[in-house]
């Protein structure tokens, strides 16, 4: 194998979305032996720079899903960015919806100043209604949502300067039927493609952005043939890739639709299952 591309949420990163030592050494091994470690990722570009910024690794990022390449020195090598006239019309309906939304551009993540808010009326009606539901556990998944850097909070979508090219629309409900409508409204819009990366939310970009799509320009950016490539991950958003790699992995804590699909199953985020890979290879 010459190139691994590696998820991040839920796979590199462990549940305290940290990379381990093991992982990071083992992300460095195989750098030393010539296999190329990309990070693939529904992450924004500069987010990622933040997770990697005490480390010494400077890797190729596929983000956005696919909608955007960079390079080790951070310049931007492709990008896929959603038509604004159907950017817009997608956001017009998810706050008509109260939906709270992400919207990546090259430089920030847009967000409606009432969007936190939102989810807050959303876990106190999901608690009340279900008791047995755990407000701590609803807590951790909004504040891993808010754990990223470049937020530019905003009055509304039209307030998103005109300049900013969009990438990747995240929609985040708490509330099953209401995600479920939002997956419905969109999952068959010409020019989209719709996926999940997380149990409560969905992600819209433009039909020729994904991760496997984005992994095949890369590898021949690289000049490697796509069967000499190997990549990981947990979750809907990274099946695109795993279908297109050479050798496919999953992580323990993966959902089931991706262990299926992939050739060999390693451990969890929270027990180095990257490092298993890497080794492997």
């Amino acid at each position: 194998m010459k190139l691994a591309a590696i998820d991040l949420d839920g796979t590199l990163l462990n549940s305290k979305s940290e990379i381990s030592k093991e992982n990071a050494e083992a992300i460095k091994r195989a750098g030393d032996k010539g296999i190329e470690v990309i990070i693939a990722t529904g992450r924004a570009h500069f987010d990622v720079i933040e997770i990697f910024r005490d480390s010494s690794l400077k890797p190729w990022v596929i983000g956005a899903n696919g909608a955007t390449i960079h390079d080790p020195q951070g310049n931007l090598f492709h990008s896929v960015p959603i038509g604004r006239e159907k950017a817009e019309g997608i956001l017009e309906w998810l706050e008509q919806q109260e939906f709270y939304y992400e919207v990546f551009s090259e430089k920030a993540i847009y967000t409606p100043q009432s969007g936190r808010e939102l989810l807050e009326i959303e876990m106190d009606r999901l608690v009340s209604a279900n008791p047995e539901v755990s407000l701590k556990d609803l807590q951790l998944a909004a504040s891993k949502q808010y754990s990223q850097s470049g937020f530019a909070f905003v009055d509304s979508f039209k307030s998103i300067p005109e300049h900013a090219e969009i990438y990747n629309i995240l929609a985040f409900s708490f509330n099953e039927k209401k995600r479920l409508n939002g997956w419905n409204q969109f999952k068959d819009t010409e020019g989209l493609t719709i996926v999940t990366s997380a149990h409560h939310n969905f992600e819209l970009e433009h039909e020729s952005a994904s991760k496997g799509i984005a992994l095949g320009k890369l590898a021949e950016k690289l000049g490697i043939p796509l069967k000499e490539t190997a990549a990981i991950g947990d979750s809907m958003n990274d099946e695109s890739m795993l279908l297109v790699a050479g050798k496919s992995f999953a992580v323990g804590n993966a959902r089931n639709e991706i262990k299926k699909i992939s050739q060999t199953i390693c451990g969890t985020n929270d027990e180095n299952g990257v490092a298993q890979m890497l080794n492997s290879l």
